[in-house]
Protein backbone atom coordinates (compact mmCIF):
# COMPACT_ATOMS: atom_id res chain seq x y z
CA UNK A 1 0.00 0.00 0.00
CA UNK A 2 1.54 3.52 -1.05
CA UNK A 3 1.36 5.62 1.66
CA UNK A 4 0.29 9.39 1.00
CA UNK A 5 1.27 12.39 3.65
CA UNK A 6 -0.46 15.61 3.70
CA UNK A 7 0.08 18.79 5.79
CA UNK A 8 -2.98 20.64 8.00
CA UNK A 9 -2.20 24.48 9.52
CA UNK A 10 -3.93 25.19 12.92
CA UNK A 11 -4.44 28.44 14.07
CA UNK A 12 -2.60 28.46 17.60
CA UNK A 13 -5.85 29.72 19.34
CA UNK A 14 -7.82 26.39 18.35
CA UNK A 15 -4.99 23.83 18.83
CA UNK A 16 -5.87 22.91 22.40
CA UNK A 17 -9.58 23.16 21.32
CA UNK A 18 -9.24 20.86 18.07
CA UNK A 19 -6.86 18.37 19.42
CA UNK A 20 -8.76 17.38 23.07
CA UNK A 21 -7.08 17.08 26.13
CA UNK A 22 -3.82 15.22 25.89
CA UNK A 23 -4.66 15.07 21.65
CA UNK A 24 -7.26 12.47 22.62
CA UNK A 25 -9.36 13.64 19.33
CA UNK A 26 -6.17 13.08 17.57
CA UNK A 27 -6.26 9.82 18.62
CA UNK A 28 -9.55 8.90 18.05
CA UNK A 29 -9.07 10.45 14.53
CA UNK A 30 -5.76 7.99 13.86
CA UNK A 31 -7.44 5.09 15.07
CA UNK A 32 -10.56 5.74 13.17
CA UNK A 33 -9.38 6.17 10.06
CA UNK A 34 -5.85 3.84 10.10
CA UNK A 35 -3.75 6.91 9.86
CA UNK A 36 -0.65 8.79 12.05
CA UNK A 37 -0.65 12.36 12.76
CA UNK A 38 1.68 14.02 13.93
CA UNK A 39 1.26 17.76 15.29
CA UNK A 40 4.46 19.65 14.95
CA UNK A 41 4.13 23.53 16.20
CA UNK A 42 0.27 24.05 14.58
CA UNK A 43 1.18 21.91 11.37
CA UNK A 44 -0.05 18.58 11.55
CA UNK A 45 1.25 15.93 9.55
CA UNK A 46 -1.21 12.64 8.39
CA UNK A 47 0.47 9.91 7.20
CA UNK A 48 -2.00 7.11 5.62
CA UNK A 49 -3.42 5.42 2.38
CA UNK A 50 -4.56 8.21 -0.08
CA UNK A 51 -8.13 7.58 1.10
CA UNK A 52 -7.80 7.33 4.22
CA UNK A 53 -5.51 10.55 4.70
CA UNK A 54 -7.99 12.54 2.75
CA UNK A 55 -11.28 11.52 5.20
CA UNK A 56 -8.77 12.59 8.30
CA UNK A 57 -7.51 15.81 6.70
CA UNK A 58 -11.45 17.07 5.90
CA UNK A 59 -12.51 15.81 9.41
CA UNK A 60 -9.94 17.68 10.55
CA UNK A 61 -10.66 21.02 8.63
CA UNK A 62 -14.53 20.70 9.57
CA UNK A 63 -13.48 20.56 13.52
CA UNK A 64 -11.33 23.73 13.03
CA UNK A 65 -14.32 25.56 10.77
CA UNK A 66 -16.41 24.79 13.97
CA UNK A 67 -13.65 26.02 16.50
CA UNK A 68 -13.72 29.16 14.25
CA UNK A 69 -17.34 29.28 14.87
CA UNK A 70 -16.68 29.95 18.37
CA UNK A 71 -18.28 26.08 19.03
CA UNK A 72 -16.04 24.46 22.12
CA UNK A 73 -15.20 20.83 20.61
CA UNK A 74 -16.75 17.97 22.72
CA UNK A 75 -16.31 14.49 21.59
CA UNK A 76 -19.86 14.23 20.57
CA UNK A 77 -18.78 16.50 17.63
CA UNK A 78 -15.75 14.62 16.92
CA UNK A 79 -17.41 11.23 16.71
CA UNK A 80 -19.90 12.65 14.40
CA UNK A 81 -17.51 14.24 12.06
CA UNK A 82 -15.47 11.11 11.77
CA UNK A 83 -19.27 9.26 11.06
CA UNK A 84 -20.23 11.51 8.29
CA UNK A 85 -16.24 11.28 6.38
CA UNK A 86 -16.63 7.23 7.03
CA UNK A 87 -20.84 7.06 5.88
CA UNK A 88 -20.85 6.66 2.05
CA UNK A 89 -22.17 9.38 0.18
CA UNK A 90 -22.35 11.85 2.54
CA UNK A 91 -18.88 13.48 1.56
CA UNK A 92 -20.69 14.74 -1.90
CA UNK A 93 -21.46 18.31 0.75
CA UNK A 94 -18.13 19.02 1.38
CA UNK A 95 -19.01 21.63 4.49
CA UNK A 96 -21.88 19.66 5.75
CA UNK A 97 -21.16 20.47 9.72
CA UNK A 98 -20.60 24.43 8.73
CA UNK A 99 -24.38 24.20 7.46
CA UNK A 100 -25.63 22.24 10.02
CA UNK A 101 -23.59 24.49 12.55
CA UNK A 102 -24.66 27.99 10.78
CA UNK A 103 -28.67 27.50 11.80
CA UNK A 104 -28.67 29.00 14.64
CA UNK A 105 -32.32 28.25 16.08
CA UNK A 106 -32.07 31.11 19.15
CA UNK A 107 -30.01 31.40 22.19
CA UNK A 108 -30.82 30.42 26.16
CA UNK A 109 -30.97 32.95 28.73
CA UNK A 110 -27.37 32.16 29.40
CA UNK A 111 -26.92 33.14 25.78
CA UNK A 112 -25.40 29.43 24.36
CA UNK A 113 -26.63 28.78 21.23
CA UNK A 114 -29.20 26.59 20.51
CA UNK A 115 -28.26 24.82 16.68
CA UNK A 116 -29.02 21.28 15.73
CA UNK A 117 -25.58 19.02 15.81
CA UNK A 118 -26.52 16.35 13.08
CA UNK A 119 -28.02 15.92 9.61
CA UNK A 120 -30.46 13.95 11.25
CA UNK A 121 -31.23 17.11 13.61
CA UNK A 122 -31.17 19.57 10.94
CA UNK A 123 -33.52 17.72 8.56
CA UNK A 124 -35.96 17.91 11.75
CA UNK A 125 -35.75 21.52 12.07
CA UNK A 126 -36.41 22.19 9.27
CA UNK A 127 -39.56 19.79 8.92
CA UNK A 128 -40.63 21.65 11.37
CA UNK A 129 -39.94 25.02 9.74
CA UNK A 130 -42.21 23.44 6.49
CA UNK A 131 -44.76 21.14 7.94
CA UNK A 132 -47.78 22.03 10.09
CA UNK A 133 -47.58 18.53 12.03
CA UNK A 134 -44.23 16.92 12.81
CA UNK A 135 -43.40 13.76 14.10
CA UNK A 136 -39.88 13.76 15.72
CA UNK A 137 -39.03 9.92 16.09
CA UNK A 138 -36.34 8.04 17.89
CA UNK A 139 -34.15 7.17 21.14
CA UNK A 140 -33.16 9.22 23.81
CA UNK A 141 -30.58 11.96 23.74
CA UNK A 142 -31.29 12.54 19.96
CA UNK A 143 -32.83 16.39 21.02
CA UNK A 144 -36.65 15.70 19.63
CA UNK A 145 -38.03 18.12 22.63
CA UNK A 146 -35.86 20.44 23.45
CA UNK A 147 -35.18 21.32 19.67
CA UNK A 148 -38.53 21.59 19.42
CA UNK A 149 -38.82 23.77 22.43
CA UNK A 150 -36.55 26.15 21.02
CA UNK A 151 -38.46 26.35 17.99
CA UNK A 152 -41.42 26.96 19.91
CA UNK A 153 -40.09 29.83 22.28
CA UNK A 154 -38.75 31.68 18.79
CA UNK A 155 -42.07 31.48 17.16
CA UNK A 156 -43.48 32.93 20.69
CA UNK A 157 -41.19 35.75 20.76
CA UNK A 158 -41.72 36.26 17.33
CA UNK A 159 -45.14 36.53 18.10
CA UNK A 160 -46.03 33.82 15.07
CA UNK A 161 -47.92 32.16 17.66
CA UNK A 162 -49.39 33.58 20.70
CA UNK A 163 -48.63 31.14 22.97
CA UNK A 164 -47.09 27.90 23.90
CA UNK A 165 -49.55 24.37 25.31
CA UNK A 166 -46.77 21.60 26.30
CA UNK A 167 -48.10 18.06 27.15
CA UNK A 168 -47.50 14.72 28.22
CA UNK A 169 -49.48 11.67 28.82
CA UNK A 170 -49.11 11.29 32.48
CA UNK A 171 -48.20 7.36 32.27
CA UNK A 172 -47.33 5.64 35.15
CA UNK A 173 -44.46 4.29 34.59
CA UNK A 174 -43.89 1.35 37.49
CA UNK A 175 -44.89 4.22 40.38
CA UNK A 176 -48.82 4.97 41.47
CA UNK A 177 -49.60 8.55 41.47
CA UNK A 178 -51.42 8.18 44.09
CA UNK A 179 -48.68 7.39 46.32
CA UNK A 180 -47.15 10.78 45.53
CA UNK A 181 -48.28 13.58 48.30
CA UNK A 182 -50.53 16.69 46.91
CA UNK A 183 -53.34 17.45 44.69
CA UNK A 184 -54.10 16.34 41.28
CA UNK A 185 -51.42 19.27 39.73
CA UNK A 186 -48.53 18.07 42.26
CA UNK A 187 -48.83 14.66 41.15
CA UNK A 188 -48.37 15.10 37.47
CA UNK A 189 -45.88 17.55 37.97
CA UNK A 190 -43.01 15.35 37.84
CA UNK A 191 -43.94 13.65 34.78
CA UNK A 192 -43.80 17.48 33.22
CA UNK A 193 -40.57 18.50 34.79
CA UNK A 194 -38.91 17.82 31.67
CA UNK A 195 -40.42 20.27 29.89
CA UNK A 196 -39.98 23.05 32.60
CA UNK A 197 -36.46 22.40 32.70
CA UNK A 198 -36.09 23.30 28.97
CA UNK A 199 -38.11 26.07 29.43
CA UNK A 200 -36.18 27.48 31.95
CA UNK A 201 -33.28 27.49 30.15
CA UNK A 202 -34.81 29.03 26.42
CA UNK A 203 -36.90 31.40 28.34
CA UNK A 204 -35.09 32.07 31.98
CA UNK A 205 -37.73 31.44 35.18
CA UNK A 206 -38.60 34.80 35.41
CA UNK A 207 -39.87 34.73 31.81
CA UNK A 208 -41.35 31.57 32.19
CA UNK A 209 -43.26 32.52 35.69
CA UNK A 210 -44.70 35.47 33.72
CA UNK A 211 -45.69 34.05 30.60
CA UNK A 212 -47.29 31.33 32.49
CA UNK A 213 -49.12 33.78 35.34
CA UNK A 214 -51.32 35.34 31.92
CA UNK A 215 -51.52 32.14 30.15
CA UNK A 216 -49.50 32.59 27.29
CA UNK A 217 -47.83 29.09 28.33
CA UNK A 218 -49.32 26.16 29.49
CA UNK A 219 -48.07 22.78 30.30
CA UNK A 220 -50.34 20.31 31.54
CA UNK A 221 -51.10 16.27 30.72
CA UNK A 222 -52.34 15.56 27.80
CA UNK A 223 -56.02 14.27 29.53
CA UNK A 224 -56.40 18.08 29.66
CA UNK A 225 -56.52 18.58 25.90
CA UNK A 226 -60.03 17.05 25.58
CA UNK A 227 -62.84 19.43 24.67
CA UNK A 228 -60.50 22.48 23.63
CA UNK A 229 -59.75 23.75 20.27
CA UNK A 230 -56.56 24.95 19.83
CA UNK A 231 -55.67 28.05 17.50
CA UNK A 232 -52.37 30.27 17.01
CA UNK A 233 -50.67 28.14 18.94
CA UNK A 234 -47.55 26.08 18.97
CA UNK A 235 -48.48 22.58 20.67
CA UNK A 236 -45.80 19.89 21.35
CA UNK A 237 -46.70 16.47 22.33
CA UNK A 238 -43.82 14.31 24.43
CA UNK A 239 -43.56 11.05 25.22
CA UNK A 240 -46.43 10.84 22.35
CA UNK A 241 -45.35 6.49 22.54
CA UNK A 242 -47.33 6.49 25.90
CA UNK A 243 -50.98 7.32 24.03
CA UNK A 244 -53.28 5.05 23.39
CA UNK A 245 -54.97 5.31 19.41
CA UNK A 246 -58.04 7.18 20.85
CA UNK A 247 -55.40 9.97 22.90
CA UNK A 248 -53.70 10.51 19.92
CA UNK A 249 -57.10 11.44 17.31
CA UNK A 250 -58.26 13.06 19.91
CA UNK A 251 -55.40 15.01 20.15
CA UNK A 252 -54.84 15.59 16.46
CA UNK A 253 -58.45 16.81 16.40
CA UNK A 254 -57.87 19.83 18.55
CA UNK A 255 -55.73 21.42 16.19
CA UNK A 256 -57.15 24.55 15.06
CA UNK A 257 -55.92 27.83 12.63
CA UNK A 258 -52.72 28.75 12.92
CA UNK A 259 -51.36 26.28 14.72
CA UNK A 260 -47.89 24.12 14.62
CA UNK A 261 -47.75 20.89 16.03
CA UNK A 262 -44.89 19.12 17.13
CA UNK A 263 -45.40 15.30 18.12
CA UNK A 264 -41.97 13.39 19.73
CA UNK A 265 -41.59 9.70 20.53
CA UNK A 266 -39.26 6.79 21.00
CA UNK A 267 -41.30 4.03 20.07
CA UNK A 268 -38.61 2.03 21.77
CA UNK A 269 -39.72 3.12 25.60
CA UNK A 270 -43.48 2.41 25.97
CA UNK A 271 -44.99 2.27 29.35
CA UNK A 272 -48.34 1.53 27.92
CA UNK A 273 -49.53 -1.88 29.49
CA UNK A 274 -48.83 -4.95 28.45
CA UNK A 275 -50.36 -5.91 24.76
CA UNK A 276 -51.65 -2.38 24.70
CA UNK A 277 -51.41 -0.28 21.28
CA UNK A 278 -49.57 3.17 20.86
CA UNK A 279 -50.71 5.79 19.40
CA UNK A 280 -47.77 7.09 18.00
CA UNK A 281 -47.24 3.44 15.93
CA UNK A 282 -51.02 3.99 14.72
CA UNK A 283 -50.63 7.53 13.47
CA UNK A 284 -47.18 6.52 12.05
CA UNK A 285 -49.27 3.76 9.74
CA UNK A 286 -52.45 6.20 9.33
CA UNK A 287 -51.05 9.26 8.33
CA UNK A 288 -48.08 8.89 6.40
CA UNK A 289 -49.32 9.92 3.06
CA UNK A 290 -50.64 13.26 4.47
CA UNK A 291 -48.72 16.15 2.75
CA UNK A 292 -48.57 18.78 5.23
CA UNK A 293 -46.88 16.35 8.16
CA UNK A 294 -44.11 15.21 7.79
CA UNK A 295 -42.07 12.23 9.74
CA UNK A 296 -38.34 12.61 11.00
CA UNK A 297 -37.12 9.22 12.00
CA UNK A 298 -33.79 10.37 14.65
CA UNK A 299 -30.93 7.37 15.10
CA UNK A 300 -28.65 6.93 17.58
CA UNK A 301 -26.28 8.64 14.99
CA UNK A 302 -27.80 11.90 16.22
CA UNK A 303 -27.70 11.46 20.30
CA UNK A 304 -26.15 14.43 21.60
CA UNK A 305 -25.51 13.02 24.93
CA UNK A 306 -22.25 11.85 26.46
CA UNK A 307 -21.02 9.66 23.74
CA UNK A 308 -21.33 6.03 25.92
CA UNK A 309 -25.13 7.14 25.59
CA UNK A 310 -24.92 6.75 22.02
CA UNK A 311 -23.05 3.62 22.16
CA UNK A 312 -25.62 2.28 24.72
CA UNK A 313 -28.71 3.36 22.33
CA UNK A 314 -26.76 1.50 19.96
CA UNK A 315 -26.53 -1.63 21.31
CA UNK A 316 -30.11 -1.67 22.19
CA UNK A 317 -31.11 -1.08 18.32
CA UNK A 318 -29.06 -4.24 17.35
CA UNK A 319 -30.28 -5.92 20.21
CA UNK A 320 -33.99 -5.44 19.26
CA UNK A 321 -32.67 -6.08 15.39
CA UNK A 322 -31.46 -9.73 16.41
CA UNK A 323 -34.47 -10.26 18.56
CA UNK A 324 -36.79 -9.48 16.30
CA UNK A 325 -35.20 -11.47 13.66
CA UNK A 326 -34.71 -14.48 15.76
CA UNK A 327 -38.68 -14.14 16.73
CA UNK A 328 -39.77 -13.95 13.39
CA UNK A 329 -37.99 -17.26 12.45
CA UNK A 330 -39.02 -19.17 15.31
CA UNK A 331 -42.52 -18.35 14.08
CA UNK A 332 -41.83 -19.03 10.90
CA UNK A 333 -40.64 -22.30 11.99
CA UNK A 334 -43.47 -22.96 14.16
CA UNK A 335 -46.25 -22.43 11.12
CA UNK A 336 -44.08 -24.61 9.10
CA UNK A 337 -44.15 -27.53 11.75
CA UNK A 338 -48.29 -26.58 11.78
CA UNK A 339 -48.73 -27.05 8.06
Amino acid sequence: MELTEQQIHVPTEHMQNVFGQYDSFLKKIERSFGVAVVDRNGEIKITGSRTAVKRAEHTVKQLVGLSERGNVIQEQNVDYAIAVEMEAGMNDKEDILMEIDSDCICHTVSGKPVKPKTLGQKQYVDAIRDKMIVFGLGPAGTGKTYLAMAMAVTAFKREEVERIILTRPAIEAGEKLGFLPGDLQSKVDPYLRPLYDALYQLMGAEGFAKNMERGLIEVAPLAYMRGRTLDNAYIILDEAQNTTPAQMKMFLTRIGFGSKVVITGDVSQKDLAPGAVSGLDVAVRVLGKIDDIAFCKLTSKDVVRHPLVQKIVKAYEDFEKTDARRQAKGKNGRERRRL
